[in-house]
């Protein structure tokens, strides 16, 4: 106020500049460089951690036979004990046959020594005949053992059946994981109201894995049935176990076909030679090809939205973090890590469809939140959803 009554502004105030963001460079850097921590760290508890997302994965698979029980009218405690004892039948069952076929095949194995050296013996006067010298057959066939191949063909398979070696703490994590679902359901329901994006993240988790196994189920058991019935009638011992294995291997995306393959064919070339096992790789290539490669991947993109691109490297990155058994949960490990890096939050939620198997469209589910503008969240999460 002056002296003559007339009003003064006030010198302007410097404008407060708001703070500057980090630069995306080093975001980036950030970012991968936590990756690689986070990576090193599970490996260090892999023998833990490996049983315990399995246990997950088994227990968000069977628990919808607690709702159907429910819904026939059984009690909780009943219905809860009735998807627990399924979930230890199924885990003791897969141990069991495994155990009992790997005894078997420990066994069999030393009897075709003297097969093997005849094999060889025939392939050095077959090499001989297309004008193969001495030097070059002890080049490529001096490196060439019988325990080499009963080697290769046990690895494969212990390395599978590894699955199920905690098979103690497997059961003990199975139980508890199960009792906490029984009571998950209403709790998630709960948080919906204030995280309802975490809820809507770990709902779409759920469902796709429960899909993604279901389709693997199906088509496992019927490769299995197929492989184990074709092997069994041209003569290859161990058909059982070699079904159980293509079963098993229909859970790894993109090689689990060859990982199947393998053992069967070998243990043919030394039942019957070069044409039984020429005949096995044939039949399993027409039977797994059509099913695994051309069938079944039509599905399984449809349960959880991933490309091919992303499954192999989800299959080679859980390999290597966790071991065999990453192979055989990478896509359900994708899947979760997808949910709580992507989906639950708005401004990354855009990066799952550039994700996906193919551009989603306006009439599919889970659309409308994609083509939502960023940083609007969406709306409560379906009932289906907290399930979980």
């Amino acid at each position: 106020m002056t002296v003559d009554g007339s009003s003064t502004s006030a010198p302007d105030s410097p404008a407060v500049t708001p703070a500057a963001a980090l630069p995306r460079g080093l975001i980036l850097v950030l970012g991968i460089t936590g990756l690689l921590i986070t990576t090193l760290a599970l490996q260090q508890f892999a023998s833990i951690l490996a049983p315990v997302l399995l246990a997950l994965v088994m227990v968000i698979g069977v628990h919808p036979l607690t709702g159907i029980l429910r819904r026939r009218g059984a009690p909780q405690w009943l219905a809860v004990a009735v998807t627990l004892l399924t979930l230890a039948v199924i885990i003791i069952g897969l141990a069991a046959m495994f155990a009992v076929s790997i005894a078997r095949l420990g066994t069999l194995l030393p009897t075709y020594q003297g097969r093997f050296a005849t094999l060889i013996t025939n392939a050095q006067a077959w090499l001989a005949g297309l004008g193969v010298g001495p030097e070059q057959l002890q080049e490529l066939l001096g490196h060439v053992s019988f325990g080499q191949i009963a080697g290769l063909v046990s690895s494969l398979v212990i390395g599978v059946a590894g699955t199920f070696s905690n098979l103690v703490f497997l059961l003990f994590v199975v139980v508890f994981m199960g009792l906490d679902a029984a009571h998950f359901s209403r709790r998630l329901a709960e948080a919906g109201g204030q995280r309802t994006a975490v809820v809507t993240a770990l709902g779409g988790f759920v469902a796709g894995t429960r899909s993604y196994l279901l389709v693997s189920t199906v088509f496992g058991l019927i490769v299995a049935a197929i492989d184990g019935v074709f092997l069994w009638a041209v003569g290859v011992p161990l058909a059982l176990l070699w079904g159980l294995l293509a079963f098993v291997t229909n859970y790894i995306p993109n090689v689990g076909f060859v990982i199947g393959l393998a053992p069967p064919a070998l243990l043919a070339l030394l039942e019957g030679g070069p044409q039984l096992m020429l005949i096995v790789i044939v039949v399993y290539i027409v039977i797994n090809f059509v099913i695994q490669s051309v069938i079944q991947p039509k599905y399984v993109g449809e349960a959880v939205d991933l490309s091919l691109t992303l499954t192999f490297l989800s299959l080679t990155f859980w390999s290597f973090v966790i071991g065999p058994l990453g192979a055989v949960l990478a896509i359900p490990l994708t899947l979760l890590v997808k949910a709580l890096l992507l989906d639950v939050d708005p401004n990354t939620r855009w990066i799952s469809g550039l994700l996906a198997s193919k551009p989603r469209r306006p009439d599919r589910p889970g659309a409308a939140e994609s083509a939502a503008p960023v940083g609007n969240d969406p709306g409560p999460a379906p009932a289906h959803h907290s399930s979980a």
